[in-house]
């Protein structure tokens, strides 16, 4: 499976996060918010601008900076 960072993934589009690239107090909250490799997730939305983007993750939507979700690698069963 293809591994691409969170911010190339389309609307609809599901994966699991391969790896967390953030270190410091970055990757301390990103980290906090539920996002740790192993976790699936799918692409619910994006704003009119590309950023932010909704991920649904664990049951409850979030949504991320375009310069926090290039932080985030995921692999994907096919690039849409």
């Amino acid at each position: 499976m293809p591994v691409i960072p969170l911010r190339k993934m389309a609307k609809g589009q599901s994966g699991v996060i391969h790896r967390v690239n953030a270190s410091g107090e970055l990757g301390r909250r990103i980290r906090d918010m539920g996002l740790v490799p192993g976790t699936p997730l799918s692409i619910t939305g994006r704003a009119p601008l590309k950023d932010p983007v909704a991920i649904r993750i664990r049951n409850f939507t979030l949504t991320l900076r375009n310069s926090e979700s290039d932080y985030i690698e995921v692999e994907v069963e096919e690039i849409l």
